[in-house]
């Protein structure tokens, strides 16, 4: 039978060590060994069996346990071949670097970042033809250091003493369906698995902080009032060096004076004389692009529509743009001058339309068409 180190044996500390003695022997030994300050293999593996070491001797019920059984011995007389055989009596095969199926090991202390949200407002005109947008966000970031990990230099987490490193803790009570099970995440470590001793000056062992960062978007051609756009990696950093969140960017689209827009159409109005609509004209506007001609055919009637194509809103990440559809108002002239009365009148008398407010003219009614 291979003989095995004793646990205080490993932390350099006799057997009647107090609680603070443990500790400090812990984190001489972590700065001493910690693989960010030490690159050589058998250190590392010497770190691996400090931590088991500390994180049996530093819990009460855990270290009672051990001085019972004694370095080489255990229940019915059995016997430990190395000091993983120790970490599996307390932890389970597997518990501490193992491999073994009897029992789930640490859980990892990484996590994904929370996602964030903000709230932009564009103009009717960068909506359509998209804009880039400097952002200033208020986020998350990885403590630069500890790198993360949320422990002093020279020092690296433990496993959860409340939770064995499961980020789990189980209860069992008893209702009226038998004994139920019920496992909620860990209080002491927050789900992570993994408790910080000595935390880090900078984070106060969150293992993030708080940092003002601009982000630079680039928002697409045609979004519309409502649309939300999705930019990847730029939420809180992730605990221990998990993935980071994404930025969720809401869109607030200011309404034109000029045009109302129907999904990827354009809608607008424009004021045309009787005289235009009656002998026709070539009209210029402005649209989205710059001066664009219309004509009007003459006896044009009011609300006739004209529809200009691919004048109206690109396709968000697509091609083509929809259109542009003008609705023709003829406006009655009002506030005539003598002169525009007197042509009005002769005009009226060359098509027979002249009446007098005492001799009505005959009218006729006919069937509306939608």
């Amino acid at each position: 039978m291979a003989t095995v180190r004793d646990l205080y044996e490993v932390l350099g500390v006799s057997r009647d060590a107090t609680d603070d003695d443990i500790k400090r022997a812990y984190r001489r030994l972590a700065r001493e060994l910690h693989p960010d300050v030490n690159g050589d293999t058998a250190a590392e593996e010497r770190f691996k069996e400090v931590a088991g070491a500390y994180e049996i001797l530093s819990d009460p019920g855990k270290r009672r346990q051990y001085d019972a059984f004694g370095s080489t011995g255990g229940p019915a007389g059995a016997g430990f071949t190395d000091i993983q055989d120790i970490f599996d009596m307390f932890f389970g095969q597997g518990g501490f670097g193992g491999g073994g199926s009897r029992r789930r090991g640490p859980r990892s202390r990484v996590q994904h970042g929370e996602d964030l949200g903000v709230r932009i407002v564009l103009g009717f005109r960068d909506a359509v033809f998209g804009v880039r947008r400097d952002l200033e966000i208020e986020r998350l970031v990885a403590c630069d250091r500890c790198q993360g990990n949320g422990a002093e230099p020279g020092t690296a987490p433990i496993s959860c003493r409340a939770c064995a490193g499961q980020g789990q803790v189980q209860a069992v009570r008893r209702s009226v369906f038998g004994t139920v099970m019920t496992a909620a995440p860990c209080t002491a470590c927050r789900g992570t698995g993994q408790e910080v001793l000595d935390p880090c000056a900078a984070c106060f062992g969150e293992g993030r902080r708080t940092q003002q960062t601009t982000v630079t978007i680039d928002i697409p051609a045609g979004v519309s009032d409502g649309m939300e756009l999705r930019v990847a990696g730029n939420g809180h950093a992730g605990v221990a060096g998990g993935p980071e969140g994404d930025l969720y960017v809401g869109i607030a689209v200011e309404p034109a004076e000029e045009f109302e827009r129907r999904g990827q159409d354009l809608f607008t109005v424009l004021d045309i004389s009787m005289t235009q609509a009656t002998l026709g004209a070539e009209l210029e506007i402005e649209d989205l692009d710059g001066p664009e001609r219309i004509s009007v055919e003459p006896g044009t009637e009011s609300g006739t529509v004209v529809r200009i194509k691919g004048k109206g809103v690109p396709n968000v990440n697509r091609r083509g743009r929809g259109d542009l559809y003008v609705t023709l108002h003829v406006v009655t002239p009002v506030d005539l001058s003598r002169d525009e009365r007197k042509i009005w009148e002769r005009l009226s008398e060359l098509r027979g339309e002249q009446s007098s407010k005492r001799e009505p003219a005959p009218a006729r009614l006919r069937r509306p068409e939608f």
